[in-house]
């Protein structure tokens, strides 16, 4: 069968249509005011400006230890966040797939056989088969004269890649919440060994109080006082205990499961610790940052919808044409006077819409500032998190040397009032005050040490680390 020359008329259309304009603005980077020097960065030796990041490093680099590799390993697998995340970018896939296709000519083929028996209108009153058998094709196309379609394409490819650095966000937020979730699993475990080792203390002390008490050598309120440190270690040790299943049925959610016991390595105590950490030059953030990028495209995406709602001001143009052929007779179907087409050219402008395509233009110019000062916030927000996390890990380290300071004070401290109660030269209060103390500041450095790991977490997270594979 030859080809219609309806289809014919449209591809020489669509040739001439290959230089069309494109309305609306081309996307243009805000310009950002970017330092040279992260508020809070370790100053770098004159004449060698930062040019590395920890970020930069891989999570499995980072934290290593088996438990945890696996923890993070099994999340980024299983985690529904991250999965739904993975979802959306589909979505905006087969999105991207229905504008684009709006570039492109629709053809659809025709094809139906009737057949009739009647006796109506015949000279005889004998009843006759009529049959009409047709095959055709239909071609419908509007032409992007003015860029309507290639902008809404442009706006859902954004849309893709926002979808994209979403997943990647989601990923850096999770491998930071599952480290420090299971750093602070480790913290209450050690808080857990710190008071049952004080309950054991404590105990020994209340059994050797008893005996003094029942020689004369002391007062029954001293034992009443040893009591009372015994009982408030073993309710520390309940709340403990309660603390860590229920810490354990947080990171079991996070890696996509139901609540069950969750593995341990090192204690924290043996945790590796980074003496100092890069962060690198502010301007790689920009493009670090999961958030940021993911910020850009929709600003990209809100750009192109301008050039959409801009185009609806011009004509729209539509061209369409069909052929194929008919004939009562399968043998006569492909014959010469079987065949027919037609081809037809409409062209619609608007004239009077009450201003809804000014409406509309606003509309999208007005999203499209909103979208700018989202990026800019976004931006604002990486650096003063990036900064906050630096000052919080250096105060948070030296936290911990004060800490342990203390710790070595108090356990002095301790020793000195229980010679002094077993010589006589004070009464057991003494003693409970200083192990009251030292507790307290045993729990405080294993919390200090908590919050120097989590602190080196979250600055590998705000400075955009974790997504890469």
């Amino acid at each position: 069968m030859a080809v219609p020359r309806g289809v014919v008329l449209l591809t020489l259309a669509g040739a001439l249509t290959t230089g069309c304009a494109t309305v609306g603005p081309n996307y243009v980077r805000p310009t950002v005011d970017v330092t040279d020097t992260f508020r809070g960065q370790s100053p770098e030796p004159a004449g060698q400006p930062a040019t590395a990041s920890i970020a930069d490093t891989q999570w499995s680099d980072v934290f290593a230890e088996p438990p945890l590799h696996d923890l993070i390993s099994t999340a980024l697998q299983q985690n529904y966040d991250v999965r739904i995340a993975a979802s959306r970018i589909l979505q905006a896939e087969a999105r991207f797939g229905i504008t684009r296709a709006d570039q492109f000519p629709s053809v659809e083929t025709q094809t139906s056989v009737q057949g009739q028996r009647t006796s109506i209108g015949t000279s005889d009153a004998e009843a006759r088969t009529v049959g009409v058998a047709q095959l055709g094709a239909a071609v419908g196309w509007e032409p992007d004269f003015w860029g309507k379609y290639r902008r809404a394409t442009e706006a859902a490819r954004a849309q893709i890649l926002a979808s994209e650095w979403g997943r990647r966000a989601v990923v850096t937020s999770l491998v930071s919440q599952v480290a420090s979730g299971y750093y602070a699993l480790l913290a209450l475990d050690l808080e857990l060994s710190i008071a049952t080792r004080t309950l054991a203390t404590r105990e020994e002390s209340l059994r050797i109080t008893e005996v003094r008490e029942r020689g004369g050598a002391t007062s029954l309120v001293d034992v009443r006082q040893a009591e009372q440190l015994v009982y408030g270690a073993r309710a520390t040790i309940v709340d403990l205990q309660r603390l860590i299943e229920q810490q354990e049925n947080f990171l079991s959610v996070l890696l996509g499961r139901s609540p069950d016991a969750v593995p341990r390595g090192r204690w924290l105590t043996e945790q590796p610790r980074w003496p100092d950490v890069p962060a690198g030059l502010p301007s790689a953030l920009l493009e670090r940052r999961p958030d940021v990028q993911q910020a850009e495209q929709l600003l990209v995406a809100a750009n192109a919808e301008i050039g959409v709602a801009r185009a609806a001001y011009f004509p729209q143009v539509l061209l369409t044409g069909s052929g194929g052929v008919a004939s009562t007779a399968l043998s006569a179907l492909f014959a010469g006077p079987a065949a027919a087409w037609t081809a037809a050219a409409a062209v619609a402008q608007p004239v009077f819409n009450a201003g809804r395509l000014r409406s509309g233009v606003a509309l999208a110019e007005a999203e499209r500032q909103e979208a700018t000062l989202a990026y800019q916030q976004t931006i604002q927000s990486a650096f003063r998190e990036v900064a906050d996390s630096l000052v919080g890990y250096r105060r948070t380290r030296e936290l911990r040397g004060a800490q342990e300071l203390l710790v070595r004070a108090a356990q002095d401290a301790r020793r000195l009032a229980d010679l002094r109660y077993q010589g006589g030269a004070t009464g057991y209060l003494e003693v409970l005050d200083s192990e009251t103390r030292l507790f307290s500041a045993e729990l405080d450095l294993a919390r200090a040490r908590l919050g120097e790991l989590t602190a080196f977490v979250e600055i590998y997270r705000a400075l955009g680390g974790g997504w890469r594979d």
